[in-house]
């Protein structure tokens, strides 16, 4: 099969889809890989270590998508829009339910789109963890960053000093993402308290973080209690391949402190607040209702040799597979595949988009 890797096109997006030690798994497996000019250039790894490992490096986008599947980090946006054809295997974060427009032109185009945040094992979703464990980590570090007086925060020291209390640390939700948050919160010396509703999650965080984090029940009402007195708010609800539920209400937003700081890593699915919408690492925060709010879609672009290698870990064995077997049969194959295609032949195939933009559903058969 012919692979390509173009270069990321999103403002500030330094990641590229694929390592230089990836792409040479897939040309030892007897494909041809076209890796655009300085594709990973962003991410610290030159034209010439692709080259080395067996890939072709082509001068432009087109050439690099006009191959039989193409793998990305982020989404396509509207100037690549008319790279999209029929036929096309596309396998990337799509992030579809925040993203009706694009979600049309999949359709149109008829390309057949697996998204790496709905391939599923069990409750798993083992190609978003690696960057949902970076952006959880991460959000606790600019959260801490933000709350400095100099940056339009309240001017409180996360982790405290002797004699004076630590700042307090909010997280919703204790998947990959929360428990990263809350870890690192914690680890800087935060007074850290993760919602979460999973009965069973709460037990695992409990034994695992120790007496570092608390947990508590996520509902309205303990929410309500205790927006007023934090510091920093995490955002790091998930839905699977859905849009993030709003729990954030504008109301809400008004009885917490002004300079609070809210960092909603669930802005790639639409965000988690009434308040939010998407930002990008050039001009990352904005306040509503006197809150700073730091919304950037792709967190783990700011950190993108780390992010390229723990994505590359994650998502190289199934690209091979698509690519040994070819789509159809990799789906036969390996069922986790199966919930990761969003778009084929002309149709929605997730089921949490479909019913996000309200547009029809044909299963996979």
């Amino acid at each position: 099969m012919k692979i390509g890797i173009p270069r990321e096109v999103k403002v500030k997006e330094n990641r590229v889809a694929c390592t230089p030690g990836g792409a040479r798994m897939l040309v030892q497996s007897g494909h041809e890989v076209l890796v655009e000019t300085e594709a990973g250039v962003g991410s610290g790894f030159l034209d010439e270590q692709y080259q080395q490992a067996g890939a072709r490096i082509v001068p432009t986008a087109a050439d690099a998508w006009s191959a039989d599947m193409v793998i990305k980090v982020k989404e396509p946006i509207a100037k690549e829009y008319d790279l999209l054809r029929p036929g096309l295997v596309l396998f990337t974060y799509l992030h579809l339910a925040a993203d009706k427009p694009l979600t049309e032109k999949l359709v149109a185009s008829r390309v057949s789109s697996v998204a790496y945040e709905t391939v599923q094992v069990g409750r798993r979703l083992p190609l978003l963890e690696p960057m949902s464990e970076i952006a959880g980590r991460m959000s606790s570090i600019v959260g801490a960053h933000y709350l400095s007086k100099a940056q339009g925060g309240k001017g409180v020291l996360l982790g405290g000093v002797p004699g004076v209390s630590p700042g307090k640390t909010l997280v919703l939700g204790g998947g990959t993402a929360g428990i990263n948050a809350g870890r690192v919160a914690a680890g800087i010396g935060s007074d850290v308290t993760i919602l979460e509703v999973d009965l069973e999650k709460m037990r695992f965080l409990d034994i695992t973080m120790h007496s570092s984090a608390h947990t508590l029940y996520s509902n309205e009402q303990n929410l309500l209690e205790a927006l007023p007195s934090v510091d920093l708010l995490i955002g790091a609800v998930l839905l699977p391949g859905a849009k993030a539920p709003k729990l954030i209400s504008r109301k809400m937003m008004e009885v917490m402190k002004p300079g609070t700081v809210f960092v909603d890593i669930a802005i790639d699915q639409g965000g988690c607040a009434e308040t939010s919408h998407a930002t990008t690492h050039e001009d990352p925060v904005y306040f509503e209702e006197d809150i700073l709010h730091y919304c950037v879609a792709n967190m783990p672009g700011a950190y993108a040799r780390t992010s390229t290698q723990a994505l590359t870990n994650a998502t190289s064995l199934y690209a091979a597979k698509i690519a040994d077997l070819g789509l159809e049969e990799a789906l036969r194959q390996v069922p986790e595949l199966k919930p990761g295609l969003n778009t084929h032949n002309g149709h929605i195939t997730c089921q949490a988009v479909a019913e996000a933009h309200q547009l029809p559903y044909q299963a996979y058969a």
